[in-house]
Order: C-alpha cells, then sequence, then structure tokens
C-alpha cells in the first residue's frame, strides 16, 4: 500500500456506510469531545486494499466522548441509551464510552491499573496497536501515530504504552482477518 492522507483517509472511511452515518449524527449525540474511533475507521482501510466491502469483518464501532461533571454509571448510561436510540437502524454495534470514567472501571475488568484521563484523545491514545489511535469528528481527524503504518499495513506495539501483552493478540486477530498485515514487535 502506498502513502495515505489525512483527506485521503477521510474519504476512505466515509464509504464505509456506517462510519458516515455514525458522524453524521454524531452532532445529535449531544455530548462533548465526541470521536469514532479505532478499528471501525482502519479496518474500513484495510477492508478497501484487500478488495472486501468496506464494512467486512468490522466487529463494532467505538465511540468515545468525554464529560467529567459526572463520573456516576447512570450519567453514562443515559448517553449509551441515547445512542441506543439514534444509531438503532444502522444494525451494527455501537459502543459508547465516557472517557472520563475508563479509570473507574477498568481495573476491575482488565486487571490493570489505568490513568486518569484528560480528553477523549487521551483515550485514543492507549490503545494497544499503535495504527488504531486514530479518530474522527466531521472532518478533523486525530491520529497521533499518522497514518504511514494504516497504509502499509503494519501493526506495532503503541510506542507510548508500557510492553503489553495483549497488543500481541489484538494484532493477531487483525491479521487473521486482514492476512497481508504484518506484524512488527517494535
Amino acid at each position: 500500500m502506498r502513502a495515505m492522507s489525512p483527506d485521503e483517509f477521510l474519504e476512505r472511511i466515509l464509504t464505509n456506510a456506517t462510519n458516515a452515518a455514525i458522524l453524521a449524527r454524531l452532532p445529535a449525540l449531544c455530548v462533548d469531545d465526541a470521536m469514532l474511533t479505532a478499528g471501525c475507521l482502519v479496518q474500513t482501510v484495510w477492508n478497501q486494499h484487500a478488495g472486501r466491502p468496506p464494512d467486512a469483518s468490522i466487529a463494532d464501532y467505538d465511540l468515545f466522548y468525554f464529560d467529567d461533571r459526572d463520573l456516576s454509571w447512570e450519567a453514562e448510561d443515559v448517553v449509551i441509551r441515547r445512542g441506543a436510540a439514534l444509531f438503532a437502524d444502522l444494525g451494527v454495534t455501537v459502543e459508547i464510552r465516557n472517557q472520563a470514567r475508563v479509570h473507574l472501571w477498568y481495573p476491575e475488568r482488565f486487571g490493570a491499573p489505568y490513568p486518569e484521563l484528560a480528553s477523549t484523545r487521551a483515550g485514543i491514545d492507549r490503545f494497544l496497536v499503535a495504527c488504531t489511535c486514530v479518530g474522527v469528528a466531521g472532518r478533523t481527524l486525530y491520529a497521533p501515530y499518522g497514518l504511514d503504518d494504516v497504509a502499509a499495513g503494519i501493526l506495532r506495539p503503541n510506542p507510548s504504552l508500557p510492553k503489553q501483552d495483549g497488543w500481541r493478540a489484538k494484532a493477531e486477530s487483525y491479521a487473521r482477518r486482514w492476512p497481508f498485515l504484518r506484524i512488527v514487535d517494535a
């Protein structure tokens, strides 16, 4: 695969009708600092490279937002239910998570500490596989490690995280679904 500009990335992810619909409806969710993120974006690009439909093999669509005014589960659940209604006709799973709350439940669920975050972007920065650290809202793209690895099909650990065992399992899962992807340890 050749290099990809931010504009080309945005054009490609919008060929997935579900990505396009979620992004178009995102303002109606009425939450701060919201971004569609991770797999649904890069997997759309990988599907195009593989000659598959843009939405093939995409398990879910991650939508992050940040609201530190009320860290209760009940407040997040209101947003999740509002999103379920907003996206119900799409026939996909949209995982909505308030990044201001992740540190409250992550240690119990995954058995590892998680820092308190200050933004949605800080949550995106913590994905295990570096090329999946991407987020989009409108025509705004956040990609702290750029798009070269997405375009080249390279899976490597997130350089800002301590080496974690889970990154390889995640990368191998991607490589099983998109065999042209290459796993690089560093």
